[in-house]
């Protein structure tokens, strides 16, 4: 039997939307939204592509959800 052919998770648009945020990190002209302090992180960079490119409306997965602390907390009893 013949592979399955994947699905691409994130089209060209969005690479490059990250691509180019990767580029002004370097630069150290990447700025974060709120406080418009540098951005050094790389995941950070990321990040901000992909929120840029969610906007432009290029194909992107959603947001994972934030995870709460309820696993780790202890139940007193």
């Amino acid at each position: 039997m013949a592979k399955k052919a994947k699905k691409r998770r994130y089209s060209k648009g969005a690479s490059k939307m990250v691509g180019r945020a990767m580029k002004k990190r370097k630069s150290s002209t990447l700025r974060s939204g709120r406080s418009g302090k540098k951005v050094k992180s790389r995941k950070q960079a990321i990040a901000i592509g992909l929120s840029e490119a969610r906007k432009k409306g290029a194909k992107v997965p959603k947001k994972g959800s934030k995870k709460t602390g309820s696993k780790r907390r202890s139940k007193k009893s």
